[in-house]
């Protein structure tokens, strides 16, 4: 179990990777973002993407399935106050292998809950090419080992 003590600023971890298909690309879209160029090859072509693409928000919930495997559901998570930051650098592809890296940008005690401590966090999704294809900035908040 990590706690907020153990989110040290600049220490940086890896998780993944994880598989994109075509079918949950279009399942995704077709359930919350029916754009065509989410859910039709010969339509995604003819657009600035270049053919199928993930929708930009299932990419952000590939990256939080990451994080929750990778590490939130080990730890004393209090959840997340929200995202201050979200960028879609290349489209996510069938066949992509993503992977997740998070980089601990600040760590501060929480004032007004001080069995809490807030970490900031630098999330990037990467392929199998090394190319970045997501780039978030989040805080979360997590229990202190002395409350524990």
């Amino acid at each position: 179990m990590l706690y907020w003590e153990d989110f040290t600023v600049g220490s940086v971890a890896e998780h993944g990777p994880r598989l994109v298909t075509r079918e949950e690309i279009i399942a995704f879209a077709a359930e919350f973002d029916p754009q065509p160029m989410h859910m039709d090859e010969e339509f995604a072509r003819g657009t600035m993407l270049g053919g199928l693409a993930a929708s930009g928000w299932h990419t952000c919930a590939i990256g939080m399935r990451l994080i929750a495997d990778g590490f939130v559901l080990d730890t004393a998570s209090m959840g997340s106050p929200g995202v201050e930051e979200v960028r879609w650098h290349k489209p996510v592809r069938p066949g992509d292998r993503l992977m997740l890296r998070h980089t601990v940008l600040e760590a501060r005690p929480l004032r007004s809950r001080p069995d809490w401590g807030l970490v900031k966090f630098r999330f990037e999704l990467i392929n199998q090419a090394g190319e970045l294809v997501m780039t978030q900035i989040s805080v979360n908040m997590f229990g202190r080992k002395s409350a524990a």
